[in-house]
């Protein structure tokens, strides 16, 4: 089985790789899918690599022209600079879970194998999805059901698991579906039960703050002319994704200068999310949310030199 299998991989490659002599970042390796792509591209270029996973460490490339980084792409200006890669003409980042990830039970990102209870994207550090079930209190996890998870009834939830909690510690994914499966709706279960568990998982990783921290650092790490090429899976990142390439900021507002002119760093490639076809859809199921989004640094026009 392959390690993992990257979403829109020829396509999102062909919008990163601009000058093949450049410098590039893949911020999430994990099999290597993506960064093979990229190298192919190249031509006397350079690409660094980043994944926190030590797994992803098995599938590393043999390659001059590669360097990996073990750590989270939160730390992406340091290690570009540490390594001597800084500016870069182009950041490829593939947000959510790997193939690899999903496919391995005893990672905890799925559902619908029993597994320990843990998704940590790095399994050396934070707390685990065990650490959240069983120590977080009722309005916290509701808290996290609603914002992560976007579920209306995210108290009933978090109820049902201070409940089952209150029997037993809830160690594996296997018993937090059994504590879940009384409010679950019949019939849409599975659609449920991925939605709590991305809240978990996002607040085990702390993935929006890191996507965050991202974010704010590309504009400094990319050369004028690089591009930012963005494969997200659910709607909370895809919406700080498009207001950030929109407007340089998180809130998404474009500011003006003086003279009314928009004063953004980003000029947008995609003017709208691109979405894989059904044929890749039918071969890869997990493609069918991802939407990707490109844009190029540009340095705004102060119109007021031209007086």
């Amino acid at each position: 089985m392959e390690y993992h299998n990257p979403v829109l991989r020829q396509l999102s490659v062909d919008y990163l790789v601009t000058n093949p002599e450049g410098i590039y970042a893949d911020v999430t390796y994990g099999g290597g899918g993506h960064s093979r792509a990229i190298l192919e591209k190249l031509n006397g270029g350079r690409l660094i690599a980043f994944d926190q996973d030590t797994d992803a460490q098995t599938q590393l490339i043999e390659d001059e022209r590669f360097t990996f980084v073990a750590s989270n792409f939160k730390n992406l200006c340091r290690f570009l600079k540490y390594h001597q890669a800084y500016p870069v003409d182009g950041i490829l980042a593939d947000l959510g879970v790997s193939s690899h990830q999903f496919d391995t039970p005893e990672r905890g990102f799925s559902y619908r194998e029993d597994g320990i209870l843990d998704m940590r994207m790095n399994t050396q550090s934070g707390k685990s999805a065990q650490d959240i079930v069983n120590q977080y209190d009722e309005k916290s996890l509701s808290d996290i059901f609603y914002r992560y998870g976007e579920l209306p009834d995210g108290r009933i939830l978090a109820r049902r698991i201070i409940k089952a909690r209150e029997e037993q510690p809830i160690l594996t994914t296997g018993q937090l579906v059994e504590a879940l499966r009384p409010s679950l709706l019949r019939g849409k279960e599975n659609k449920s039960l991925s939605k709590i568990f991305q809240a978990i998982r996002i607040e085990v990783n702390q993935e929006m703050s890191v996507l965050e921290a991202f974010l704010t650092q590309t504009t400094e790490a990319l050369k004028n002319g690089g591009r930012l090429v963005v494969i997200s899976y659910h709607s909370l990142e895809d919406r700080m994704v498009k207001n950030f390439m929109r407007s340089g900021n998180l809130d998404g507002e474009v500011e003006k200068d003086f003279y009314g002119n928009p004063q953004t760093p980003f000029k947008l490639v995609t003017k709208k999310a691109v979405q894989p076809d059904m044929e890749e859809i039918s071969a890869n199921p997990r493609a069918r949310s991802a939407k990707l989004r490109v844009a190029e640094k540009i340095t705004p026009v102060n119109h007021g030199n031209n007086l």
